[in-house]
C-alpha cells in the first residue's frame, strides 16, 4: 500500500492515497500510451532508483491502476499496463500539465517520449480545416496521431496511410513541436525524417502554441 494515508473521507485525499506518492503519477504518465517493460520505465523515468520503481509498481498494482501483463510470444517479456481505473487519470495529468506548464522550467532534464505527447495533447490548438493522420516514430516506436473535428488522439501502434510521417527522437520531436526549431533544421541535421504532405507537416507543428509565459516543454 502506499506508504501515506491521510484518512480523511475527502475525495481528493483519497486519491492522493492512491498516487500521492512520489513517482506515482509519473509511472502513470509513462504507461498511457500502451505496456512498458520495467527497463523502459527507468528510462522514461531518469533519475527513480530500482527499488523506488518496483515499490511504486507495487502499490499501483495493490490500488487497481496497474497490471503486469506478458507480450505475446515469441517476446514473452514482461510488461506493465495500466487498468481501466489507470487510464481513466488521463484527463487529470492533462490539467496537471496545463497547471504546471506555468511554474518554472528546469535548468536541465529532457522529456520521456509519454510525456511529449501528453505535452503536446495538453496545449494542442486544433485548426478547423484540418483532418489527418499523422504517424510518429519516436526513439524507434510507433504512434497515431489523429487530428479529427478539432481534437487530437494519440495511440500506440502504425498507421494506415498517414497523411504526414515524421520519424525522430523524443527531443526532437518537442524542439520542432513547441517552436524552437523548423523541420528543416532538423532534417538537415539528420534528426528527423518527414515524409508525406509538407505542408501539412509544417501545419502540424503550428497546432502546439507555447507563448513565453508559459514554458510547457
Amino acid at each position: 500500500m502506499p506508504t501515506r494515508r491521510y484518512d480523511d473521507p475527502c475525495g481528493i485525499a483519497r486519491a492522493l492515497d492512491a498516487v500521492g506518492d512520489r513517482w506515482a503519477l509519473l509511472v502513470v504518465r509513462e504507461l498511457i500510451f500502451g505496456p512498458k517493460r520495467f527497463s523502459q520505465l527507468r528510462d522514461g523515468l531518469g533519475s527513480v532508483s530500482p527499488n523506488v520503481l518496483s515499490q511504486r509498481l507495487r502499490d499501483l498494482e495493490d490500488g487497481g491502476l496497474v497490471r503486469r501483463d506478458a507480450l505475446d510470444p515469441p517476446a514473452g517479456v514482461a510488461v506493465y499496463k495500466l487498468t481501466p481505473r489507470g487510464l481513466a487519470l488521463q484527463p487529470i495529468l492533462l490539467e496537471l500539465g496545463r497547471w504546471g506548464s506555468q511554474q518554472p522550467l528546469p535548468a536541465a532534464g529532457e522529456l520521456s517520449a509519454s510525456a511529449v505527447l501528453l505535452a503536446l495533447k495538453t496545449v494542442f490548438e486544433p485548426a478547423d480545416d484540418v483532418n489527418a493522420i499523422v504517424a510518429l516514430r519516436i526513439d524507434g516506436d510507433w504512434f497515431r496521431v489523429t487530428i479529427a473535428a478539432g481534437s487530437i488522439d494519440i495511440v500506440h501502434g502504425r498507421s494506415s496511410g498517414p497523411a504526414v510521417t515524421l520519424e525522430t527522437d523524443a527531443a526532437t520531436l518537442r524542439s520542432v513541436a513547441f517552436g524552437r526549431e523548423p523541420i528543416a533544421a532538423a532534417e538537415r541535421d539528420g534528426r528527423l525524417t518527414a515524409g508525406g504532405d509538407r505542408e501539412l507537416a509544417e501545419r502540424f507543428t503550428r497546432m502546439f502554441p507555447v507563448s513565453d509565459g508559459q514554458p510547457t516543454a
